[in-house]
């Protein structure tokens, strides 16, 4: 007698990234209770299983949800606002003025809402994320149904969210403790910078994070003048001002990290720390170029992250993996540096270790949460597929994914989302376009 579960999901491929480098050919995905209870061929699922919603992609290869270990949802609103300036330029000038006239709750939660939309369609299904309003943050993250870790922001100066970093702090816990036990939200200590936040801020969010065991996610090395710049502040580099802080450990997400010496790499590798890199975002604002592959040799995990859509301008995991790939051979002079499976790795499991998930989503294991994406490799931009996974690195763009399921739900059905109203949405972007472009 088959077995009654939820669903199942077949593939002409399942990419599961856990054992490495494994691809199977035919195979299924069960689904029970909001995780994963099995994968075996189509033929043997059929007769083990009677699904209550069963789907049938046999021109697509699944994979983990991608996990987008650094992004500003709500920046989402600020898309091509400013472009082609250096990153100081581009905050102090445009953003900073920008956010100060419009951020609110309103503004982070439409912008927000409009940011899970178009990591949806991209097969992103969790995100990590750093902003003003993270209570506006996780309601829409929730109407999306999509899984996030949300920062509790700390920054030295005043904003229209709270007045200084106590107050930031004090704000983001109670926000958490409002969420606890919520399946789809996790939070993370979210100081800003080095060059944001003072050393008493820095050294309670260090005590904070052991007590509470969170993740501390923050900005760091991005530029060659932020080092300079805290050099002189702090007569020491800032990787070493948080060490002193007893910030760097396991904790620790280092986004960016562009910018760091091979002693500073070892630290990062000793204490098992985490870099999220953001490639296109730091090639756009002319940061630099982390080194990836250095790190990885070193044994640092290293995950992927978008930054926000202000930056960058997109959303997209698939082609962060690609840029990733490419700089790391180009600028390494060895084409195998990152290969396909390792970019699939960087942009699944190895995020959601940096942010603590990793016994929960990031790979296709039974008894892991069923958050999965399928991407389309029959088009003919893809043709002929050799190997799914360098199809899907290499060739396949944010277009090809038309499915993706979060806890074993639904979010992007046939590249339909199924939970949020896409004509509502481009109503809102119109409106804050208006608004922004036209401040009263």
């Amino acid at each position: 007698m088959p077995q009654a579960i939820d669903s199942l999901i077949h593939a002409a491929w399942v990419a599961p990234v856990e054992p490495a480098g494994v691809l199977l050919a035919g195979h299924a995905v069960a689904v029970d209770g909001g995780r994963i209870l099995a994968l075996l061929p189509s033929e043997e699922a059929r007769a083990a299983y009677a699904p209550r919603r069963e789907w049938s992609l046999g021109e697509h290869l699944l994979i983990p949800g991608l996990v987008n270990a650094h992004g500003h949802a709500a920046m989402t609103l600020l898309r091509g606002l400013a472009d082609d300036l250096p990153l100081m330029t581009w905050l102090q000038e445009h953003i900073w003025p920008a956010e100060g006239r419009h951020a609110s709750d309103e503004f982070v939660h439409d912008g927000s809402l409009l940011a899970c939309a178009e990591m949806l369609r991209a097969g992103i299904t969790c995100f990590n994320d750093m902003y003003f309003f993270p209570e506006a943050t996780a309601r829409a993250a929730l109407r999306a149904g999509m899984r996030a870790s949300l920062g509790i922001i700390a920054i030295d100066f005043p904003s229209a969210y709270a007045t200084d970093a106590a107050s930031y702090l004090h704000k983001g816990l109670a926000v958490r403790d409002a969420y606890h036990g919520d399946e789809l939200l996790t939070f993370c200590l979210a100081p800003h910078a080095p060059y944001t936040v003072g050393d008493e801020a820095l050294g309670r969010i260090a005590v904070l994070a052991g007590e509470l065991d969170i993740p501390v996610h923050t900005h760091l090395h991005e530029t060659a003048d932020e080092i300079a710049q805290g050099h002189a502040s702090h007569g020491v580099r800032p990787l070493e001002r948080l060490r002193r802080l007893g910030l760097v450990g396991p904790r620790l997400i280092a986004v960016h990290a562009v910018h760091l010496e091979g002693h500073e790499m070892d630290l990062l590798a000793r204490e098992g720390a985490s870099v999220v890199h953001c490639p296109a975002s730091n090639l756009k604002l002319a940061s630099g170029v982390a080194p990836v592959a250095a790190l990885r040799a070193r044994g640092v995990n290293v995950a992927l992250g978008t930054d926000g859509a202000a930056s960058n301008n997109r959303l997209d995991l698939l082609a962060e993996m690609r840029l990733a790939g490419l700089v790391a051979k180009g600028t390494g002079g060895d084409p195998s540096l990152l290969g396909a499976d390792e970019l699939l790795r960087m942009a699944t499991l190895d995020g959601a270790k940096a942010l603590g998930l990793d016994a929960d989503i990031g790979s296709l294991l039974p008894g892991k949460r069923a958050d999965i994406a399928a991407v389309e490799l029959s088009s003919l931009e893809t043709l002929p597929c050799y190997d799914p996974v360098s199809d899907l690195v290499y060739a396949a763009g944010r277009e090809h994914v038309t499915h993706a399921w979060v806890g074993g739900e639904p979010r992007l059905e046939a590249r339909r989302l199924t939970g949020l109203d896409e004509g509502e949405l481009r109503t809102k972007a119109a409106w804050w376009r208006q608004r922004i472009r036209n401040p009263q």
